[in-house]
This record gives C-alpha cells, sequence and structure tokens, in this order.
C-alpha cells in the first residue's frame, strides 16, 4: 500500500509538476470558520451538512412503535395447554435491545422439557429469539403475517440507543433494572456482530443544544465512549454546544436480512399466517409460544396498555460524505441518521395515533427544522 501511493504521489509531481501540486494542496486547505477546520473528536474526516430540501427526498414513511408507558414485557403464562412467553412492547428501541431482551424471554424457558416452539412475528424481536432459541436446541417455526422487510423493524432509525423505551415516571424500579441488564446484554452482542455482514457500524452522534449540560444517559452511559461537550466555536452546528458521543448504527434492512438467513441456515422454517385472535393462535401444535407480535400484542392478549406510537420519517438519497448523526437541535423531535442506504431525517412521536398516512406539515417542519440545524456548516 505504501508503496503504491508513493508511486501515485511520482506521477502527479511528473504530470503536474511540483510547483502546481503545492498549489492544489493549498487550494484544499481549511478556511477559518468553516466547518472544515473544526476538529472532531473520533472522526478525522471534515464535517459535510446533508444535501437537504424537499426536491430531495425520496419518500416519507409512518411507522407505528409498539409503545408501553411501564416498559416492554417479558413474562411467562399458562393458557389451555400452551405454555406462551411474552417479549413484545419496545417502544422505539427494539433493535437497540433486541439480543437482550430475547435473552431474557429464551432464560424464562429454562427447565423446559420441550423441544418444539412457535414463534409468533418476523420484526426484529421474533428473529432475536429464534436465534437464540435454536442455539439453546430448540426446533423453530416462526409464524409471521409478513416477512421481515414489511415489518415496523425495517423501518425503524437503527441508531442504538434506548428511544422510548418507557415513561421513567411510570415505568417500576425492577423494569429499570431490567431495562439496564438487557441493555448491557444487547450492546455486547451488537458489538459482536460489528461490520458490513450484519450492517453495524460504529458513528459519532451529536446533540446540538443550547444548554452547556446534557441530560445524563444514567447508568449505561459508559456504553457510549467518546462523550464530551464541544462549546462556542468549536463545531459548525446552529446551536452553542453540540454534545458528542460514539455508538453504533444498525441499518434495519442489512440486519434483519442476516437474521433471516441464520435462522434458515439453522434449520428453522417461516410460514405466512395471520392470525385474527388468541384461539386461532392456541390450535398452533406447537406446545411453547413465543409471542413477539409488537403492537399485536394488544389484540390477541388485551395488553390494553400497549398503543401506537406514530413515527413519521424523510428519506433522502444517501450520502456516504456525511458520516455521523445528529439529535436535537431543532423545535420537535428531529434526528439525522446517515446511513448506506438514506440519510433519514425524524420525526413524531404521537402515541394513540393510527393513521398511516404521512402528514403534509409534519414533513415540511422535519426538513425545515433540519435546514435550521446544519446552517452554520460552511
Amino acid at each position: 500500500m505504501q508503496r503504491t501511493k508513493r508511486n501515485l504521489r511520482r506521477e502527479l509531481l511528473k504530470t503536474l509538476g511540483a510547483g502546481a501540486l503545492a498549489t492544489s494542496v493549498a487550494g484544499c486547505a481549511s478556511i477559518p470558520g468553516s466547518s472544515a477546520s473544526y476538529r472532531r473528536p473520533y472522526s478525522r474526516n471534515p464535517w459535510v451538512a446533508p444535501r437537504i430540501s424537499h426536491e430531495n427526498r425520496i419518500r416519507e414513511v409512518v411507522g407505528h412503535r409498539p409503545y408501553r408507558p411501564g416498559g416492554f414485557v417479558v413474562r411467562t403464562e399458562r393458557v389451555g395447554d400452551k405454555i406462551v412467553v411474552h417479549n413484545y412492547g419496545h417502544g422505539g428501541a427494539g433493535i437497540t435491545l433486541c439480543w437482550g431482551s430475547s435473552a431474557l424471554a429464551v432464560r424464562e424457558t429454562m427447565g423446559m422439557e420441550h423441544r418444539d416452539v412457535a414463534v409468533i412475528g418476523s420484526g426484529v424481536m421474533g428473529l432475536t429469539s429464534a436465534r437464540l432459541l435454536q442455539d439453546a436446541g430448540w426446533n423453530v417455526t416462526i409464524y409471521t403475517r409478513d416477512m421481515a422487510r414489511h415489518t415496523t423493524s425495517n423501518v425503524a432509525g437503527g441508531e442504538w440507543g434506548p428511544a422510548s423505551a418507557h415513561d421513567p415516571d411510570v415505568s417500576s424500579a425492577a423494569f429499570k433494572s431490567q431495562l439496564e441488564f438487557a441493555l448491557r446484554i444487547s450492546h455486547h452482542a451488537h458489538t459482536n456482530l460489528g461490520g458490513a455482514d450484519y450492517g453495524i457500524y460504529w458513528k459519532e452522534l451529536y446533540y446540538p443544544s443550547n444548554n452547556a449540560q446534557r441530560e445524563s444517559e444514567g447508568s449505561y452511559g459508559h456504553l457510549y465512549p467518546y462523550e464530551g461537550t464541544l462549546g462556542p466555536g468549536e463545531h459548525p452546528f446552529n446551536t452553542p454546544y453540540a454534545h458528542h458521543a460514539v455508538t453504533m448504527m444498525i441499518e434495519p434492512a442489512t440486519f434483519l436480512r442476516r437474521l433471516t438467513e441464520d435462522v434458515h441456515q439453522a434449520r428453522g422454517r417461516f410460514v405466512i399466517r395471520n392470525f385474527a385472535d388468541k384461539e386461532s393462535l392456541l390450535s398452533l401444535p406447537e406446545p411453547v409460544i413465543f409471542n413477539c407480535t409488537g403492537l399485536g400484542a394488544r389484540q390477541l392478549f388485551g395488553d390494553e396498555d400497549l398503543t401506537p406510537a406514530k413515527g413519521q420519517l424523510v428519506f433522502m438519497p444517501p450520502d456516504p460524505a456525511v458520516d455521523y448523526l445528529t439529535i436535537g437541535g431543532g423545535d420537535g423531535l428531529c434526528y439525522m441518521f446517515s446511513r448506506s442506504d438514506v440519510v433519514l431525517l425524524g420525526g413524531t412521536f404521537k402515541p394513540g395515533d393510527w393513521s398511516t398516512n404521512p402528514e403534509p406539515a409534519e414533513t415540511d417542519r422535519i426538513i425545515r427544522e433540519h435546514r435550521k440545524i446544519f446552517a452554520g456548516f460552511a
């Protein structure tokens, strides 16, 4: 590699001449006060603003987070002659929590003599539950209305963080302990799968803010390396401060596709089937059922605490030069996640809203606020 670089440099010198090359390099130098002149805490690349406009958008997407103010459910109950293990209600943190929550659910099967299990749902909870069950020696059949690419998991943002996993003013101390345990397991599992194969990448995460102090991440803050704060004059965002850390971006399409392949390779079966009620679910031949139906658990098992939290996203074409993420910095909920498939702009969080249509006013707000956030980039 070093020899190749020297050869390229030699050819440039021959072609352009040393003076021309020096002029070219000087022309690329950082301009004081420009986004290229700021030093980033992790990446060595210059800051590049995403190209945000109505004209550049690909489409708007609506998804419904399966939100429970008291937090997600992992528990076992006997229904008739079936053993039902519940694993649902993760809000906007399904991808973040999937390995940890599914590990807790699979732990519920310890001591069971049965080896055949039905997993209901092929979103991220269904797939990770299936994989961990297979590793524990179970014969898995996934029953699903839709394959993974058509689930809510596939329209997730994918940034690793427990967003809207619960309402801390409502959830119990026992749940908060369960959440922390699940986060630690998930973080470890995701880091082990990092790279293009599973679509998991480390990226800088910025929180543009008017406040010098950022709200603490609590007991799991140490899972975010490179934490710190940039003050006025140290960053290009249109706010006085920019808090920062490094976190994982899990790209849903790649991650779900790879999990589906893993289930197949471990001899799991997929059966397309929709369950209208609990009775049809209990007619399955498997003695053990994993309920990973997300929002569907409200209808199937009568969980009235489970509600949709409508999220609206705006997709822009991918831009490899934008190699970081942002949360906050504008009016309302704002986040920008740059992925290999899209630049994603969000968003909304509307509990109880079952509508599936994008709202033009929200699209306008999302685009307008993000243009303001990046207005300071030269």
